[in-house]
């Protein structure tokens, strides 16, 4: 029985991390309040997913706002332009589908052409907090990395928008798992997401610890 409570049983470190993942999805939520920082607060997220609770490096909340500041100025201006991409295609798919209800061809090859860019905007945000949280990549070309990406590894794509899609769904239907779902999302989303990652990264420095770099995603 002591054996079973000890700190270093498996149940109990499975409870720690679900604790970590309670309180950084609670964390998340309070920093996407202003809306602008949606995108500082998910490369974070993610970065403190991997990190701390995937490989037990660092300290949460010192790892996630780490992240957080350094990526703000990026991810803050990411969010506002899928924010406007978002926006102008609503208005514009709308558009499309009430002129499809009156010049029939016209309406649906304009529905079809905002369907395909609505996607191609799904496709890059799907990587592209991820992205900026591992690689040095700023401005229009962090899209095109995260837009090759995607498509690149298209079934890893798949998945990962199976569990971002799901839990979009299960929080509109049950908003109130906004306070644990996150978490989870990108600890589920990180295990296709890492797999992609590792083929465009360089191998591992053998004398990394010698020089003090820490390639903790590695392991």
């Amino acid at each position: 029985m002591s054996n079973f409570l000890s700190l270093d049983s498996p149940i109990i470190q499975f409870l720690n991390k679900v604790c970590d993942l309670l309180f950084l999805s609670v964390v998340y939520t309070i920093c996407c309040i202003p809306i602008i920082t949606i995108g500082p607060a998910t490369t974070a997220l993610y970065y403190a997913t991997v990190k701390v609770i995937r490989r037990e490096r660092g300290y949460l909340m010192r790892e996630f706002f780490h992240s957080f500041k350094t990526n703000f100025k990026s991810g803050s201006f990411v969010t506002i332009i899928l924010l406007l991409a978002y926006g102008i295609l609503y208005v514009d798919r709308e558009y499309a589908q009430a002129l499809s209800e009156t010049s029939g061809k016209m309406g649906f090859a304009m529905s079809c052409i905002f369907n395909a860019m609505f996607l191609i905007v799904v496709l890059v945000t799907l990587y592209v907090f991820p992205v900026l949280s591992r690689f040095t990549v700023k401005g229009l070309q962090l899209l095109k990395t995260s837009f090759f990406m995607s498509i690149r590894h298209l079934p890893s794509t798949i998945l990962v928008a199976v569990v971002v899609g799901g839990t979009l769904f299960i929080l509109r239907v049950i908003p109130m798992l906004f306070f644990i779902l996150p978490g989870v999302a990108a600890l589920l989303s990180s295990f296709m997401i890492e797999r992609v990652f590792r083929k465009y990264m360089p191998a591992p420095n053998e004398n990394a610890e010698e020089e003090g770099t820490d390639e903790w995603y590695w392991e």
